[in-house]
Parts: C-alpha cells; sequence; structure tokens
C-alpha cells in the first residue's frame, strides 16, 4: 500500500501542472481510490480525524459526481494538500508499524511458560490445624 500511496501523492503533485483533462480524470479515480483505502484503513485504527479528511478528499475528487472548480488556481492548491497528506499517512503508517512491532517484541521477551505459571485460584487451602501447630 506505501507504493500506491506514493504514487497517488506523486500524481497530486504532477497535476499542479497544465496538462490535458484525460490526465484529471485519472487523478480523480486514482486519488478516489486511495482515498478509500486510506479511509478503510483508518476507520480501521479508529482515526476519526484522518478519517474525515479523506472523507472530504473522496468527495472533492469522486469521479462519479465530479465537481468542478473551473479555476486552476483553486486547484493548485487542493493537489499540493492532497499531496502532502498522502506522504504524511505514509510516514504515520511507518510510526504506528514500528510502534506496534515494540509492543509485541517486549512480551514475548518477559513472558514465562505456560507450565512454569502458579495459577492462584486452584490452591487448596486447609482449615485444619497441622501436628506441629497443635503441640
Amino acid at each position: 500500500m506505501k507504493p500506491f500511496l506514493n504514487f497517488c501523492a506523486l500524481c497530486c503533485f504532477i497535476g499542479i501542472f497544465r496538462l490535458p483533462i484525460e490526465y484529471y480524470t485519472f487523478l480523480r479515480i486514482l486519488i478516489s481510490i486511495g482515498a478509500l483505502l486510506v479511509l478503510y484503513n483508518t476507520l480501521s485504527f479508529k482515526q476519526h480525524y484522518l478519517s474525515i479528511i479523506f472523507l472530504v478528499i473522496l468527495i472533492l475528487f469522486n469521479p462519479v459526481f465530479p465537481i468542478y472548480l473551473y479555476r486552476k488556481s483553486l486547484w493548485i492548491p487542493i493537489d499540493t494538500i492532497t499531496g502532502i497528506l498522502f506522504l504524511l499517512i505514509n510516514f504515520l503508517e511507518k510510526l504506528i508499524h514500528k510502534k506496534e512491532e515494540e509492543i509485541t517484541e517486549e512480551p514475548l521477551e518477559h513472558s514465562i511458560p505456560i507450565h512454569q505459571r502458579t495459577v492462584t485460584r486452584d490452591r487448596i487451602v486447609n482449615p485444619k490445624k497441622t501436628k506441629e501447630e497443635k503441640t
């Protein structure tokens, strides 16, 4: 998924230049697919702020009901910010995976094998006094 998000960001940065309308149709389709993937991942990790941002990107770049802003000067900052957001998601994904690896590695090193663990609920308490305690 990382190379795809990098490709989405690169295409957004290329979209800044004056290109034929076919490229912008391709860009709408590509960014919509990328925003759907990021939206699914952010919702599964319960990152609601990022999911709202990428929902707005999905609505803005959707190819089914396109939103036309008619001026290139309006699309340049939108393309730039969208490209930066895709790169940011890529960077955040790396940090999240590193933290998950660190968290999963630590308990494995310090865990005690099952056969060496003592279970406290299975102890039997004898209420009778032993012979030594009686004398």
